[in-house]
Order: structure tokens, then sequence, then C-alpha cells
């Protein structure tokens, strides 16, 4: 892959210094730790209407949230995003400090280079010189829409933020997320959709008893293999153009018997599903619903509970993925693919309001100790959310 010009070192620099002092804000989720309040004195200077927002729900913590816009009317680009960011586990493990922002070998190194602090820092780059090149003017809307709540429960964050606007009557035309989509560098990949994700809370209930005594007893263990069993047996779909084909995985077994002699009276599994376009999480509950009591039996007798974290969904390739192609082609000659691998993101919950595309940093070292992004994917990342700006408005 190459570029068709080096990049801007003014550009690199600007991006690198809003994206270090974000990373150092410990903003582990819920906690802002001052991350949006530094987007938002970069933001007010380029003439931002900014909007903190903090929403609460019972059981769960209140979150801040930022919503900021430029202009009134016209067609209203929005860039979205999260300044939240997951532990950074076991420090030891780290090389450096991962909230001190390091720069080394080319790298930015700390807790949310990669998922996405570094990425909103290139946007906000990338909007300071399309502002300063049309001296402020330019037909339509930017928005940028910022959760501390996306690597949570994702309760307080976009979701409400998204009914807030509503609210007032204002919409969003297109929106690019800035999660990171690329495995190795820059232009690989965006992503136009993303699989529904649910989990399973399975329990079997058996009668104890003693293992010598078998016949006084029920073994749920021995049911939950068998259930288990049925599940990972078939596949639930063989997928389809834009999906892989949709993946159960047993996470846990759990029966909590210390000692050998003793048959259980229950046994637990928790069971997750990533599931393409051609099921929802209904569909996917009835087919699994069906397998359990089939492989059961008749005297059999199980609990299920569950949770979605979100449907399956598709922007069709059109307008907006063209949009996102044709500027990566322009910065780096290469043609990304279009794809709907990965976990769940905030493009979830996005995707009922606007066409909606991911595009952001590489994702190898995400949550992982010594998280980082190479300086070179930075400056070219800020380079194609410029082409996507000037394309957009042109």
């Amino acid at each position: 892959m190459t570029d068709t010009a080096p990049p801007p070192d003014g550009q690199l620099a600007d991006a690198l210094a809003l994206a270090q002092a974000l990373i150092r804000c410990p903003s582990v989720t819920p906690v802002d730790a001052g991350a949006l309040g530094v987007l938002e004195d970069a933001l007010k200077p380029l003439g931002f209407q900014c909007h903190r927002l903090a929403f609460e729900s019972p059981g769960t913590a209140r979150v801040e949230n930022l919503y900021a816009r430029l202009g009134a009317d016209g067609r209203n680009f929005c860039y979205a995003g999260h300044t939240d960011v997951v532990p950074p586990g076991d420090l030891k493990r780290w090389s450096v400090d991962p909230f001190a922002a390091v720069v080394k070998d080319g790298h930015l190194y700390g807790r949310g280079a990669s998922d996405m602090k570094a990425a909103i820092a290139c946007f906000v780059s990338a909007l300071r010189g399309f502002l300063a090149d049309r001296k402020g003017q330019f037909n339509g809307s930017i928005s940028l829409l910022i959760t501390g709540d996306e690597e949570g429960p994702a309760v307080n964050g976009t979701v409400k933020v998204l009914d807030w606007l509503k609210g007032r009557g204002e919409s969003l035309d297109v929106c690019i997320v800035g999660e990171p989509t690329n495995p190795d560098h820059v232009g690989e990949m965006a992503k136009i959709g993303r699989r529904g994700s649910m989990t399973f809370y399975l329990t079997v209930h058996g009668v104890q008893g003693h293992t010598a005594y078998p016949q006084l007893a029920d073994n749920p263990v021995h049911r939950l293999v068998r259930m288990l069993a049925a599940l990972i047996d078939d596949p639930l779909d063989r997928g389809n153009a834009h999906f892989e084909p949709s993946t159960l995985q047993v996470a846990t077994v759990d029966v909590g018997n210390p000692v050998s002699n003793v048959i259980p009276g229950s046994a637990r599994a928790t069971i997750n599903v990533r599931f393409s376009s051609e099921h929802s999480s209904k569909s996917v509950e009835a087919w699994l619903r069906e397998r359990l009591d089939r492989a059961i039996g008749p005297k059999g007798r199980y609990d299920l509970s569950l949770q979605v974290s979100g449907e399956s969904f598709l922007t069709p390739p059109g307008p907006l993925s063209n949009l996102v192609c044709e500027s990566v082609r322009n910065v780096t000659g290469g043609e990304p693919q279009l794809s709907t691998t990965g976990g769940t993101s905030d493009a979830r919950f996005i995707k009922h309001h606007c066409p909606v595309c991911e595009f952001g940093m590489t994702n190898a070292t995400a949550h992982k100790f010594d998280e980082r992004c190479s300086l070179a994917d930075m400056a070219r990342l800020a380079r194609i959310y410029r082409a996507m700006l000037d394309r957009y408005f042109n």
C-alpha cells in the first residue's frame, strides 16, 4: 500500500497532541475523568455548539456524553465515538504507564490509543483543516456524538443522546463511527454492519445424590452435556453475501461441586451467540429452545434466561460506503474490504436513525496490554477523514 502523498507533519502533530491529552484522562467506564472536557475545548474554538448530556437509569451509573454541532441546517454529517475505555488490567504487564500517552518506536501507547481516542483526535484534526481551507463556509452541518458508555452497559450513552436529538426535532443524515476496524493498517477494512449478539444463561435441574447410587439421583451434568452437544452439532446458518455464518460458543460450564462422591443438584452454562442477518434474536431463541427441549428428555427440567446486546444489521453498499471507499482510495490507493465481522458497537443504535459505516484505527491491540497505534496510521486516518468531509460537502 502506498500513499499518494507524504502525510502532513502539521496535521499529525495536531492529531497527536489531542490524542495524548485524551489518553491522559483515565476515563474507564463510566468515569469521564475530564476527557469530554478536553474534546469540548478543542471544538468550541471551531464554532461548535456543545451540549454536555448526563443520563442515568436505575441500577446503572450516571454517564456524561457530548453532542457538538456546527451549522444549523442542511445535511448533517455526524461522527460518532466514545471516550470511555476498558480498565488497563495488571499495570506490570504494560511496558509504559497506560495513561501517560508515551510515543516510542513510531507508535502512540496508551489505553484508548486504538479504541478509540486517537481516531477522535484524527477527525478533529481533519475538521480543523477542512474549516480552515473553507474559511468556515460549507453547505450543511457537522456534528460529533461522543459517549462515555460504549464499553459499559451502553444504556446511558448513544441511545439516549439519539432520543434527545429526536425530541429536539434534530436528525442525522449519515454517520461515521470511529471504531477500530482495520486489521493491520488503516485503509484495509470498513464495517457496513455488525452481527447480532445475545447471551443465554442455562440452568439444568436434577436430584442430588450419592455417586454410588445413581439410580436414586438425577445427574443434571449428564443432561447438560447432551443439551450442549445438541447446540454445537449443527450450524445456525451458513451466512450470506455480507455475513459470515452465525456462531455459538459455550463460554462457561459451572457446577460448583467440590467433591467427587456427590451428584450435584444443578448445573449451569453460559452460551454466547453472534448471529448473521439470517436470524433475529427471536429466531435464535426459538432455534435454541427447540434443541434444548429435545435433548433434555421428558423428565428433565431447566431454566433459561437471556440478554440481547444487539440485533444484526446492515447498511447495504451504496452512497455512504462509496464515500468511504473513494476517500481511502484517494489517500492510500487501496480498496477497503466492506465487512460485518467483529463485536457489537454503538452503530447498532445509530442504524435506526441514518445510514452508518464504521472506519477507524487498527484493532490488533484494542483492549490489550500495551495498546497502541502507529503515527503513520494516525496521519493516514486524518487524511482519509478529511477526504470524506471534502467529498460529502462537495
